[in-house]
């Protein structure tokens, strides 16, 4: 019976082995994959964003205005032919299209051969909808002009909130935003989210360096700021510094605090390199900086503990060795 449980032990054993190898190989294609992958899909996200609250809506009205300054619906033209359905007024074809709207024979042609065996439009407007949509509103047209025009409002937009009235218009409005209850929460998380990636004004990192902090042993990275004030310098009688201390995973946020020179650690990261690792909360890490005896131990493959039934037998045996010297044993 122990012979056969040792046997099963031994295959549960070697089967999770071979079970290792796999998991292990599937953890790092998972690795390699999902950073790219997460990568695709957030840029999709906000392609999709853009698109739908940004493109949409200014092709919409860019096609309603053209549809409005184009449109030539003729109503009541006189006797129609029955096969046709087309009317001739002043040399220019037009083709009823419902009730006693005409449209021009080419809107009315170009759109037919766009539509296919799709449902076409029943109104007239909605024929000169799609005319403009096929001849004027194609994708490979409204695209690159679509994104030459936001670079260009970004960047009036940008010089203007540069300038003393936009600055002042700026502010006025943001005191605004601050005095509604809900929004100013809302409001106040994303604009240091946005300061800390897109305003190169606001903070400008030195390096990256490590503190002991919040107490000795405990190491924090920060980002030296400034040189700190000359008034601590003067009462600390020796060089200090002012660093930024990001908290994990929103490295926006943070504390600033001032403290000697001698206490900090230049590390050989850059500003990016630290920001990856702390929005990771420490997994990812620059590989010239990983610690190469910590991979050992996780490599490094641990003896094999006996199965339950032999360490049982051992112990049965130490018992019955133990009887047998006590009885052999003189009073």
């Amino acid at each position: 019976m122990n012979a056969m449980k040792q046997e099963t032990d031994s295959a549960v054993t070697q089967a999770g082995k071979v079970a290792r190898p796999f998991r292990t190989a599937m953890l790092r294609g998972l690795g390699v994959l999902v950073p790219p992958l997460l990568t695709i899909v957030i840029f999709l996200l906000i392609g999709q964003t853009v698109r739908q609250y940004v493109l949409d809506p200014v092709t919409g009205w860019v096609r309603e205005g053209l549809v409005y300054s184009l449109a030539d619906i003729r109503y009541d033209l006189g006797p129609v032919d029955p096969v046709a359905r087309t009317v001739t007024v002043d040399g220019l074809v037009y083709r009823q299209v419902e009730g006693d709207a005409f449209v021009p024979l080419v809107v009315y042609d170009t759109v037919r051969r766009t539509v296919g065996t799709r449902t076409a439009p029943r109104s007239a407007e909605e024929y000169y909808r799609s005319y403009v949509e096929t001849v004027y509103l194609r994708p490979y047209i409204v695209v690159p002009v679509f994104l030459l025009l936001f670079v260009l409002v970004l960047y009036l937009l940008g010089k203007f909130l540069a300038a003393g009235i936009g600055r002042a218009f700026w502010r006025a409005f943001e005191q605004l935003i601050v005095r509604l209850p809900l929004i100013r929460s809302v409001y106040a998380a994303v604009k240091q989210f946005s300061d800390f990636f897109f305003n190169e004004n606001e903070v400008q990192f030195r390096k990256v360096v490590a503190i002991e902090y919040p107490r000795r042993g405990i190491w924090s990275l920060a980002f030296v700021v400034s040189e700190g004030f000359l008034d601590v310098r003067a009462a600390a009688n020796e060089p200090i510094v002012a660093v930024f201390v990001p908290s994990s995973p929103m490295p926006m946020t943070g504390f600033t605090i001032t403290l000697p020179k001698r206490d900090i650690i230049d590390l050989n990261i850059t500003i990016d390199q630290a920001i990856q690792f702390m929005v990771s909360c420490g997994v990812v890490v620059p590989p010239y900086e990983v610690q190469r005896d910590w991979q050992k131990i996780e490599t490094q493959e641990l003896p094999e503990l006996p199965a339950p039934a032999a360490v049982q037998a051992t112990a049965d045996s130490a018992d019955r060795h133990i009887e047998g010297a006590t009885e052999q044993r003189p009073d």
